[in-house]
């Protein structure tokens, strides 16, 4: 098991590509619609032998095709493990100074421990909280890293709130024997508010629980945002704002998406007809 001082060094491994000088923000005005370098990492985690998920690697893969299609270099990557997920991070984090846009996608079990977010890899297993940061990656970790970058966007999309395996102090085994867990997390994930540059968004509210799709190879959140990205004009925040009504629509409002956005430039993930956004 990779300890809690190995996964940090690991990620902050980057801070000389990251802190290397740049070029002036982008201003308010700047339209970064346009045929620059865009990279996307998208992770699907699904397999977990105590709380498995069906959704995420569909969703992932659905969403790999679409940002292939919308002309992004996409990193794929399934049922990652912990040293593998903290890699993935850490290679998307040194490749992000020379891209304009950098996007994570990632679908999976997330926690929230003391206001900190969390990706769960597969083989987790924690017995406490402290295992808890141990043995996952810390979401605000990975956007500090990228809010580095002085120029471009950032877009960080999580659908990992889908259900707190650890919640309410206690774990079911893949025996179905139910263990004691030492300190009980918070449903869902926490606020995390985007840095400049920055936009996060969330399958739903803070502290809430979204839903792995009953039906279908796709999350109710991950459905709507395929059916949008691909939609030419339409400003990243009026994305969303589809995205948020459709969910929230289909799950009767128990299930409300939720973004924190400090973008400076108007972003479209798809140009309209005469190649602008909005």
């Amino acid at each position: 098991m990779v300890t809690l001082l190995t996964r940090r060094m690991l990620l902050r491994c980057t801070l000389g590509a990251a802190a290397l000088p740049f070029g002036p923000a982008m201003s308010a005005s700047a339209n970064v619609t346009g045929a620059e370098s865009r990279i996307a990492l998208v992770i699907g985690n699904g397999a977990y032998p105590a709380a498995p998920l069906k959704n995420p690697t569909g969703d992932a893969n659905a969403v790999a095709a679409a940002l292939r299609g919308l002309g992004y270099d996409v990193t794929l990557r399934q049922n990652t493990r912990l040293r593998e997920l903290i890699e993935s991070l850490r290679e998307f984090s040194v490749r992000a100074p020379k891209a304009s846009v950098r996007m994570l996608f990632y679908a999976g079990h997330g926690v929230q421990v003391k206001g900190r977010n969390y990706l769960v890899p597969i083989d987790a297993d924690p017995k406490s909280e402290e295992d808890i940061q141990r043995q996952s990656a810390d979401v605000g970790e990975f956007v500090d890293r990228l809010s580095a970058i002085r120029t471009g966007a950032n877009i960080v999309v999580l659908d990992a709130c889908r259900v707190n395996p650890f919640a309410g102090g206690v774990i079911v085994g893949p025996d179905g024997r139910r263990l004691k867990f030492r300190g009980a997390t918070p449903g869902g994930l926490a606020t995390l508010d985007a840095p400049v540059g920055t936009l996060v968004a969330f399958s739903t509210a803070p502290n809430g629980v979204a839903l792995d799709g009953t039906s279908g190879e796709h999350s109710v959140y991950a459905r709507h945002l395929l059916a949008n990205l691909p939609t030419p004009g339409l400003q990243i925040e009026q994305l969303f704002k589809r995205v948020r009504i459709g969910v929230a629509e289909d799950t009767g409002r128990v299930q409300v998406p939720w973004e924190s956005s400090s973008l400076t430039a108007d972003f479209c993930f798809k140009s309209d007809a005469n190649g602008r956004c909005g």
